[in-house]
């Protein structure tokens, strides 16, 4: 049995008074740390916000398949709009476990931008992961797009603020750290993308019998700041998440939120972080919470003072939770494709995650 760890948890009013202590700092994101905060006493609207934005994972993984295929962009190697079946796991298997869509989160700095602003080095040609326009799925799933971007923008107003946490640590611990940089970073970025994840109920036989991590491979986020929601477990046999099913269908209001489990029928689903030492924990996410974890944009940007951490996620297993879908959000901050993010190999996030974007994709 894995064993579980608990994350380091600040409270948000400490974040916004500037108080989180350096040990803090380093207990959560150091060199032999989790790499992983839990901030709570956030905002109230929070829990509804995140209610209403899981329940529609549900929604969108359930439409159709001529209306999900409206919203891929194979061009863009699904890194905008929708996927499902387009990923290769640890063990070779086309993962059909979870569905994703991204949304870039551009409409957080100027509410007309849907995705990254062009430089003179990328082009919407050149580099279609960052530039290719959102692909929003209101025609078929009304109020999607509102409920998606209200919580995507509370989860970045307070990325801002563990950013500036970030910040006073490094101005005083790196020699020429540029002041409120990684707080600069995270405020005024187009590329931060946002993914809603939808793990499809396992019934029995389907679930892989491979590697632990054959859910979601064990991998390293390749930006600064990723926010997380926890996650949310929905009965899709008792609650059907299909637009004739709802009573607001056809009027143009939000869906309603769908009824949730109070917790995982299956205690094994859930976040993995692989420890420096090789050790694997399981951490929870409390439901009103928001946890943020370390990726390797920042630990270039703090030159190694806060470390990336390998991480993997599992869904309900097979048989273990009846007709149950597990949901979730993680918003990924990162830096404008021009900003640097190694200033001594003199390298931008746009050559960055070029490299990555290019290692990750099965040709």
């Amino acid at each position: 049995m894995v064993a579980q760890a608990q994350a380091v948890t600040v409270p948000l009013q400490e974040l916004k008074d500037g108080t989180v202590s350096f040990d803090t700092l380093k207990e959560a994101f150091g060199p032999d740390s989790l790499g992983i905060l839990v901030v709570k006493d956030v905002p109230p609207e929070f829990a509804q916000l995140r209610h209403l934005a899981l329940s529609y994972a549900s929604y969108l993984g359930n439409l159709p398949s001529h209306e999900l295929e409206k919203l891929e962009n194979a061009a863009s190697k699904y890194l905008t709009g929708w996927s499902l079946g387009k990923e290769t796991l640890k063990n070779g298997q086309v993962d059909t476990f979870k569905g994703s869509y991204y949304a870039n989160c551009a409409f957080y700095t100027d509410p007309s931008l849907e995705c990254a602003v062009p430089t003179a080095e990328f082009s919407p040609e050149t580099f279609p992961e960052y530039l290719s326009p959102n692909i929003w799925p209101d025609a078929s799933l009304p109020g999607f797009k509102p409920a998606v971007t209200t919580l995507c923008r509370l989860i970045i107003d307070t990325a801002v603020l563990v950013a500036k946490a970030c910040d006073r640590y490094a101005e005083q611990s790196i020699g020429g750290y540029k002041p409120g940089y990684l707080e600069h970073v995270v405020k005024t970025s187009t590329t931060t993308k946002a993914r809603l994840l939808h793990y499809y109920p396992q019934s029995g036989g389907e679930e892989s019998q491979g590697s632990e991590d054959d859910w979601c491979a064990t991998h390293l986020d390749h930006g600064c700041l990723t926010g997380l929601t926890s996650a949310m477990f929905i009965d899709e046999a008792a609650n059907p998440p299909t637009i004739a099913e709802q009573p607001s269908a056809g009027t143009g209001a939000s869906l309603p939120p769908l009824p949730e489990l109070a917790a995982s029928p299956d205690p094994e689903a859930g976040l993995y972080i692989k420890s420096r030492s090789g050790e694997t924990y399981q951490v929870k996410i409390p439901r009103d919470c928001i946890a943020f974890q370390t990726g390797e944009a920042l630990e270039r940007i703090t030159q190694g003072k806060f470390k990336a951490v390998p991480h993997f996620v599992k869904g309900v297993g097979s048989g273990k939770g009846g007709h149950v879908a597990r949901n979730t959000l993680a918003v990924f901050t990162q830096p404008n494709l021009g900003e640097d993010v190694d200033i001594e190999q003199g390298l931008t996030f746009g050559e960055f995650a070029r490299g990555v974007v290019a290692k990750n994709t099965v040709s």
